[in-house]
Order: structure tokens, then C-alpha cells, then sequence
């Protein structure tokens, strides 16, 4: 059997080793992940590229999902705020109707009706976050403006577009409603109904004063019917975000199942790292000298 005089190379190897090992133990421990570069797990460096990839993508669904509902929760209690208005406004028709008002009465009751009239073009033109809610994909434009000499007293500036957003891979919703169909439309005309009994207050007509109450207790209803999809929109983003915020934690407990590092087992391989590299330090201090007396002999 041949034995190898020169020890030295091996030592040497050795000591690389160790100290490889101790600088990847340090490493971990100073990052708190076990891959800090592809070189270190290639098949594990390339699942936490997918899973940063989904985890970026649903993190992103989860900031959509909680912008929209800002905005649908906006919409929906403005919507409430008009469908109080016009209970009062009906109220004051039908107070103006029953025949037994004077004629400063009917001013007074009609100049009321004149303030919910402002009130609800006000609710039209609601914003959020700057963008005007109710003026279908024109969201820079007011959705509503007064004009006397239309027939229902504003002009809609709006258009009939409306906007959606992504909320899952593969999936959008729509967030709105255009203004023209929630405030002038075919199935109950809120501005049409309001500036019709604006009118009839002031022609003094109890008939016509009754007449447009009752058109516009038709219009309240549709829009409370139209009111509802904000509700069943909220309603699905609310599932949304918990099935998001489910696969958000799944997605992270897989990626610290790849690269998350046991600090106590870090931390004891450092130290078997170090004992291991003291013990070669100490051979290699012992080899050396002999070698280099082999050396210099004739």
C-alpha cells in the first residue's frame, strides 16, 4: 500500500472545505435563508422565482380588491344618501299635494324641494380619491350639470362606460355603474321626476304636484333595484379577499419551506465549522514545518 508522504495538499483541500462551510452557515444565519444564490439549491432558486412571481401577482389582486371597495362602499352609502333625499322630497310632495296649502305655502314647500334638488345633483357628482364615481369611465369629468332648459334640469357629462378590475387570475369585475343609468334612467328618471315636481311646485298645480310625487316615488324604487349591485359587488370582493389572503399565506409558508433557515441548526453547523477549521489549522501548522525541514535537507 502506498502511502502519501505530502499531506499538505490534502490539509489544504480540507481547510477549504471548512471554510466554505463556515462562510455558508454565517451566511444563512446573517440572511435567515438558505439560498442566497442560485449556485447554492438551483431547483430550489427557480420554485422561488414561480412562487415570488404568484405572490407578487396576488399581492397585487389583494391591493385591487381593497381599492375597489373603497370605492364601491363610497358609491353605495352616497346612493343611500339619495334615496334619503328623495324620501324627502316625496314627503314634501305629498304634503303639497293634499290641496289645503296657500299659494306661499306651495313657494315655501317648492324652494325645500329646489334645496333636495341641489342636494341629490351634489350625490351625482361624488367623488373618490379625486375621480368623479358616477360619470361611467369619464372619471375627470363632473358626472352631472345644471341646465334649466333641459327637461330633466341637468345635463349628463358623463358617458355610458363602465369600469372593471382584476381581482383574481383570470377574472375581473365591474365597479360601476354610469349616472345616466342610475339617475336618469328608463325605468325611474330621479332628475327627470325631481325637476317635474320642482315645476309643478311652482305652477301651483296640486294635481301636477301629486302626479310628479308619484313619478318620483317610482324613481326611488328603481334606483334602490339599481342600488343593489354595489351590495353584491361588495359581497364578492369580500369572499375575494379571503380566499386572496388565504393563498397569500400559503404562498409564503411554501417559500419559507424552501429557503427559511433553522437558526439553531445554522448556528450549531457554524460551530462545528469553526471547531473543524481550528482543528486543520493546527495539522496544517504541524505539516508545514516538517515539510519545509524535508526541503531544505542536502
Amino acid at each position: 500500500m502506498r502511502v502519501n508522504p505530502n499531506f499538505t495538499p490534502d490539509i489544504l483541500s480540507d481547510l477549504y472545505t471548512d471554510e466554505n462551510q463556515a462562510d455558508t452557515a454565517l451566511e444563512q444565519l446573517a440572511s435567515g435563508q438558505l439560498i442566497n444564490m442560485p449556485s447554492d439549491n438551483p431547483v430550489g432558486a427557480s420554485e422561488l422565482v414561480q412562487n415570488q412571481a404568484e405572490l407578487s401577482q396576488t399581492d397585487q389582486f389583494i391591493q385591487n380588491t381593497s381599492d375597489v371597495e373603497g370605492l364601491l362602499q363610497t358609491a353605495d352609502s352616497t346612493l343611500s344618501s339619495v334615496v334619503s333625499s328623495l324620501n324627502q322630497a316625496i314627503s314634501v310632495g305629498t304634503q303639497g299635494a293634499n290641496g289645503t296649502n296657500s299659494a306661499a305655502d306651495l313657494q315655501a314647500l317648492g324652494q325645500q324641494v329646489e334645496g333636495i334638488q341641489s342636494q341629490v345633483l351634489g350625490y351625482a357628482n361624488a367623488t373618490y380619491q379625486g375621480n368623479y364615481i358616477f360619470a361611467g369611465t369619464a372619471t375627470n369629468t363632473p358626472a352631472f350639470t345644471l341646465d334649466p332648459a333641459a327637461p330633466d334640469g341637468v345635463t349628463y357629462s358623463g358617458n355610458t362606460d363602465t369600469n372593471t378590475v382584476q381581482i383574481a387570475d383570470g377574472d375581473s369585475v365591474q365597479i360601476n355603474l354610469p349616472g345616466s343609468q342610475l339617475f336618469q334612467g328608463s325605468g325611474g328618471d330621479v332628475m327627470g321626476a325631481l325637476q317635474q315636481l320642482v315645476t309643478a311646485f311652482k305652477s301651483g298645480n296640486t294635481t301636477a304636484i301629486g302626479t310628479a310625487t308619484t313619478e318620483l316615488n317610482s324613481a326611488v324604487n328603481y334606483l334602490s333595484q339599481q342600488r343593489v349591485f354595489y351590495g353584491s359587488v361588495l359581497q364578492q370582493l369580500t369572499s375575494n379577499q379571503s380566499y386572496l389572503q388565504t393563498e397569500q399565506l400559503n404562498l409564503q409558508s411554501a417559500a419559507n419551506t424552501i429557503d427559511g433557515v433553522n437558526l439553531a441548526q445554522a448556528a450549531n453547523n457554524l460551530s462545528q465549522a469553526e471547531t473543524t477549521q481550528s482543528a486543520t489549522l493546527a495539522a496544517l501548522a504541524k505539516v508545514i514545518p516538517e515539510n519545509l525541514l524535508q526541503y531544505l535537507q542536502p
